[in-house]
């Protein structure tokens, strides 16, 4: 399969992709790290006459990280994020999500930024977004903006970034202090888009749970973010009052999302999987949470199996580590 004829631009600067966005408007679109537009062009599902290629402009390929957050530039790949241990140290869910993206072939050249502006409800890091209430910077005719995950995601594969704009960079917000996070999705195989999928942060304050809040890959719409606050609240992990808790806030999101079904899951496939993935992940973010990243061992990077018992493998199981097509 090939793609229809389009005219390849190659900017070099901020100011000239958007100038050439400005001049061919809704008959282009934004070529970074490709793997899923590649892919709509060769099955010609889209046909713009015009590819904006910013892999040549400057400035959009750095992490950086401050207090308050993880700012990545359009141009990083996944697997850049992913092994980036400062990203990691400030904002370890990153990592968490990341190894879940695809393939590493896909991750070594995919967009994190470029995932998020496709917005698809099947992927992780618009989720990701969603539940570090995260901003995604726009670049614009009229000047820069900042917009809201909420204000982003208009609908399946839609969001508010006007023809002639451009996603350069967004900022994951950091978690306040004693907060441990988890994430996991369940595939039919590995590379398979996820049936269902839940990240979840939960702080603990002098022993007993002060916040705790959700979001979901595959179940709903667009990126949502549900609290379970009042579920966990002044509870303390481990114990007996805790596991009546987490049945709560499983039933809670059970009836929060709203999955549809299709081949590869019914409904109410998608939404038994995503409360029994919510049971799952929640001791893992509590148990995270204040503990050194030094005795994490499932939050490292291409964690290596070979030879080792199936009994040491936990992304093995149920709800594991499983990736997904971009």
């Amino acid at each position: 399969m090939k793609p229809a004829p389009f005219v390849h631009h190659a900017p070099v600067s901020v100011e000239e992709a958007v100038s050439v966005l400005d001049e061919v408007g809704h008959d282009g679109k934004v070529l970074a790290g490709g793997q899923s537009l590649i892919p709509i062009l060769n099955m010609r599902l889209a046909s713009p006459g015009h590819l904006v290629d910013i892999n040549r402009v400057t400035g959009l390929d750095s992490i950086e990280v401050s207090s308050g957050a993880v700012r990545v530039g359009a141009l990083v790949r996944h697997a850049a994020l992913e092994r980036s241990e400062e990203a990691y140290a400030a904002l370890p869910l990153l990592r968490q999500a990341l190894v879940n993206v695809a393939h590493p072939a896909i991750r070594n050249r995919g967009t994190t930024v470029g995932s998020i502006a496709h917005a698809d409800a099947a992927g992780e890091m618009p989720a990701i977004l969603a539940l570090t209430n995260g901003v995604v910077e726009v670049a614009g005719p009229a000047g820069p903006r900042e917009v809201r995950w909420s204000d982003f995601f208009l609908g399946a594969l839609e969001t508010s970034l006007a023809a002639e704009e451009l996603a350069v960079a967004v900022r994951f917000g950091r978690f306040v202090a004693g907060t441990g996070s988890a994430f996991v999705e369940a595939a039919r195989r590995h590379g398979d888009y996820a049936m269902a999928g839940v990240g979840v942060a939960v702080t603990v304050t002098d022993g007993v749970v002060s916040g705790a809040r959700a979001s979901f890959v595959s179940v709903t719409d667009v990126p949502t973010v549900l609290d379970l606050g009042e579920a966990l609240g002044g509870v303390e992990p481990g114990t007996g009052a805790w596991t009546v808790a987490v049945d709560v806030a499983a039933d809670a999101v059970s009836g929060h999302v709203d999955p549809e079904g299709d081949i590869h899951a019914s409904a109410d496939y998608r939404r038994m999987l995503v409360t029994e993935l919510t049971r799952r992940v929640l001791p893992q973010a509590a148990a995270r949470a204040g503990a050194p990243l030094s005795s994490r061992p499932n939050d490292s990077f291409g964690a290596e199996r070979a030879g080792a018992p199936l009994s040491s493998r936990p992304n093995d199981s149920f709800g594991g580590q499983e990736g997904q097509g971009r």
